[in-house]
């Protein structure tokens, strides 16, 4: 059978297609790599690698064989975590992925909420696009994953958490920004700013502005909601953003106002997920737990 060792080398030169950023990765070097690797298609019997000057690709077989690889590592990796468990306390890093729309808002406050609470846990925090998250954290990349729904992957297990208001903001000089009591039929027609199309709140956004008549401005994406933020002080458009960010220090209201608009019904629900069956499982949902108990007291939000 091969090895734990080979299947992890398979799987660093699928991602990397390179022996020496393989051996890299993997810590070892090229020349063990590359003889492991011949070891492994001569126990299959198959041909798993086209070897080149300038790199390496997998063949066919090769393709498939590192992606039912994938799967056998991750399973490998859980039951090492299950058998380093310490009872009831949380210990080692948590390679935690969260959407870059929500973590650097919500996130300050929960990080030290859980310190005090387990305060061997590391958090290893990475900030990405959700779909793309969802992947990683399906081939074990990550462990947890903090994003809004939907969330999909197969072998996912999905916890809703809270649900997290989104508001209509506008250039403090605009001619809606002092009006109170406003309709979404005020708006209609307005230029609205919006995240570029990877995100779900762009979605969401693109959903709003179709329903009630307004403009998405598709030749203006911003890269964060800063970015979005400060087009609107310019001037440039309207745009929606999320009530954590609003409230947040590093966020805020700076330039902009808040619309007050009666009949805006907008909110994101934002859920934690793990793969389901993982070692830490019953962990994750503490945790997940942990931050919609914050989360909710945050937002001042009641069952």
């Amino acid at each position: 059978m091969p090895s734990v060792r080979q299947l992890e080398y398979l799987v660093a030169l699928a991602d990397l297609r390179h022996f020496g950023r393989a051996a890299q990765a993997c810590n070892t070097s090229q020349p063990t790599l590359s003889q492991q690797l011949r070891a492994l298609e001569e126990r299959l019997g198959v041909v798993l690698v086209e070897r080149r000057t300038s790199g390496a690709d997998l063949t066919p077989i090769g393709r498939e064989v590192a992606d039912r690889a994938r799967r056998v590592l991750v399973e490998v990796r859980d039951i090492r975590q299950l058998a380093r468990r310490a009872g009831d306390r949380l210990v080692g890093t948590l390679r935690l992925g969260v959407t870059p729309t929500l973590g650097p808002y919500l996130l300050p406050e929960i990080v030290a909420s859980l310190h005090r609470a387990q305060p061997d846990l590391r958090l290893y925090i990475r900030e990405g696009i959700p779909d793309e998250q969802a992947l990683e954290l399906a081939r074990g990349d990550i462990d947890l994953l903090l994003g809004p729904l939907p969330i999909e992957g197969a072998g996912l297990e999905v916890e809703p958490l809270f649900r997290e208001r989104l508001f209509i903001v506008a250039a403090a000089d605009h001619p809606l920004a002092g009006r109170s009591g406003l309709a979404m039929a005020d708006l209609a027609g307005a230029a609205i700013l919006s995240l570029d199309q990877r995100h779900h709140l762009h979605r969401q956004v693109a959903a709003l502005c179709a329903a009630h008549g307004l403009s998405l401005l598709r030749d203006y994406e911003g890269t964060s909601l800063d970015s979005v933020r400060q087009m609107v002080g310019s001037g440039l458009g309207l745009a929606v953003l999320p009530e954590l960010y609003l409230r947040s220090e590093v966020g805020g209201e700076a330039g902009i106002r808040v619309l007050d608009i009666a009949d805006l019904r907008a909110s994101r629900s934002i859920a934690a997920a793990w793969r389901g069956g993982a070692a830490y499982a019953p962990d994750y949902r503490r945790i997940a737990e942990h931050i919609q108990s914050d989360a909710r007291s945050l937002l001042q939000l009641q069952d």
